[in-house]
């Protein structure tokens, strides 16, 4: 009996970690962006992850799918949904030659 709760929690965490694996990550390193263009549907998620030595402060001021993390420390990550369609410019305040373009469409 014990077995068969330990089976269905590893199925069940499994089937959670899957999903959030589904997100694509857009890595911040070398004070750039992993992509310079991306396209997610309407509702799904990107994962932001600094993996750089900097922190970083990502953003974007694209009607609909205005949002800003604020410093984001080396190693930490964060999802953004975007739910309007449309092309949405991030950026990266603190370095501005860091930019990317999510398009979102439906």
């Amino acid at each position: 009996m014990r077995s068969t709760h330990l089976l269905i929690l590893a199925i069940v965490g499994g089937l959670s970690s899957g999903a959030l694996a589904a997100n694509e990550v857009i890595h911040q390193q070398g004070r750039a962006f992993s992509s310079e263009s991306v396209t997610v549907k309407r509702g799904e998620a990107l994962t932001f992850l600094n993996d750089d030595s900097v922190p970083h402060n990502i953003m974007s001021a694209s009607k609909g799918n205005e949002f800003n993390l604020g410093s984001q420390a080396p190693g930490s990550s964060t999802d953004v949904s975007f739910n309007e369609v449309g092309d949405v410019a991030v950026i990266c305040a603190i370095h501005p030659r860091m930019k990317m373009t999510v398009r979102v469409v439906d």
